[in-house]
């Protein structure tokens, strides 16, 4: 076996279920899980009838790595027009690869790029961060090295705590905007001077932008390192590589629909590394996936849901706790007045509510814990869910302050 496999820690999800092993929630309340970002919203109807129509033709065919011209093409598009990108700035053929789900992109990236002959090759992380990236790490033979995202700076990497020496090491830098889990963004001026140290340091950025749909202000859409590549004239995109996907966009989380796209050198070299990963997606998923990026009306009716759920959430939890209603994502990262393990657990035997406590989502570095006395909550149920869910957590709250 791999031997770096023992290196990897367990995954969020299975640390919450051995914290609540053991417990009996209250029978006369209904689960609410809040732990896990999985879209609840419908799958439009446009997407299932597209891959429905596809799946009469489309299983007799093998599909190809690079996916179907079609399919780069309306991502293409999708880019130009989103991140105000020239019309001719993005070329389907060089700048655009389809994967199965940015997950299992973000980790088969790392495989590929890392140079693993290097005596101290590292890859950046933003802490918290999103388990992924630490494991496709690891099993590229190099070694994390996590950025705390505290308060101070907006639960955003402190990029400029980064020792000179680290950043020379560096071979791969994640960053996730807006971010998992406190959807905080990284504006234009931060991402440009990451492009400054890539070229400085000869890195490669991946950008996580999976949650880019999903914004609070109308006008006020996050900004993508694509874009921010096209504001300094580089339309080579340069050491920069976007992930993004139609699982939160879309509420299609089961189609496991996703794009890569930047630096077309890299990308080349990805498409060969992927060729023999055998990880094609299949037609009918490419078909649905061209009516999904087509198509903005259903992602903006996506996103007055949110809306929705955030105006009447942060309305019952905001004046108990210390909590921020975020510009970008559909999570809340609150503080806990005690550790974040006791309170989720004690939350679910008195409520039968489940949140992730934040301390799984992140590691101790500079001796600090930022996701320690906080939880992630992912407002994904249905309103009158997360309403009742927001009314259980504020019961339970008021009754710990309450305690001696």
């Amino acid at each position: 076996m791999n031997p770096l496999l023992h290196s990897l820690q367990p995954y969020p999800f299975e640390k919450l279920v051995q914290l609540k092993q053991g417990c009996v929630p209250p029978p006369d309340k209904s689960a609410i899980n809040l732990f896990l970002g999985e879209p609840q919203h419908p799958t439009p109807d446009l997407i299932v009838n597209a891959m429905s129509t596809a799946l009469v033709h489309g299983l007799g065919k093998y599909p190809i790595t690079k996916g179907s011209e079609a399919l780069r093409k309306s991502i293409a598009n999708w880019l130009s027009h989103r991140f105000k990108l020239p019309a001719d700035g993005i070329d389907p053929n060089q700048h655009i690869l389809p994967v199965n789900g940015t997950r299992e992109a973000l980790f088969a990236f790392a495989q590929c790029v890392i140079d693993q002959s290097a005596s101290n090759p590292l890859v950046l992380i933003p802490n918290p961060f999103y388990q992924i990236y630490e494991g496709a790490a690891i099993l590229a033979g190099a070694k994390p090295w996590f950025i705390n995202c505290l308060e101070q700076t907006n639960f955003q990497p402190d990029f400029a705590s980064v020792p000179e020496d680290i950043w020379a090491n560096c071979q791969l830098l994640y960053i996730c905007s807006p971010n998992n889990p406190s959807g905080t963004l990284l504006d234009t001026a931060t991402l440009h001077s990451l492009i400054q140290r890539a070229d400085e340091y000869d890195f490669i950025i991946a950008a996580d932008e999976c949650y880019s749909e999903i914004y609070a202000d109308e006008t006020q859409q996050p900004v993508g390192l694509l874009q921010a590549c096209a504001a300094l004239g580089r339309f080579d995109f340069k050491r920069c590589v976007v992930f993004n996907s139609l699982s939160k966009r879309s509420n299609a989380p089961g189609l496991r629909s996703g794009f890569v796209a930047g630096d077309a050198n890299i990308l080349r070299q990805f498409l060969h590394y992927r060729t023999y990963h055998g990880c094609a997606m299949s037609l009918a998923a490419q078909a649905a996936s061209i009516a999904a990026w087509e198509d903005e009306s259903h992602v903006q009716a996506n996103r007055e849901l949110y809306r929705q759920k955030y105006e009447a959430v942060m309305d019952i939890l905001a004046p108990v706790m210390k909590v921020t209603r975020p510009p970008a994502s559909f999570y809340l990262w609150p503080q806990t007045p005690i550790a974040d393990e006791q309170f989720a657990r004690e939350l679910f035997v008195q409520q039968n509510v489940t949140v992730l406590p934040g301390s799984y989502l992140s590691r101790t570095a500079d001796g600090i814990n930022p996701g320690q006395n906080r939880l992630r909550m992912a407002l994904v149920a249905p309103l009158a869910e997360c309403v009742e869910a927001a009314q259980r957590i504020r019961t339970y709250f008021l009754q710990l302050e309450c305690k001696p």
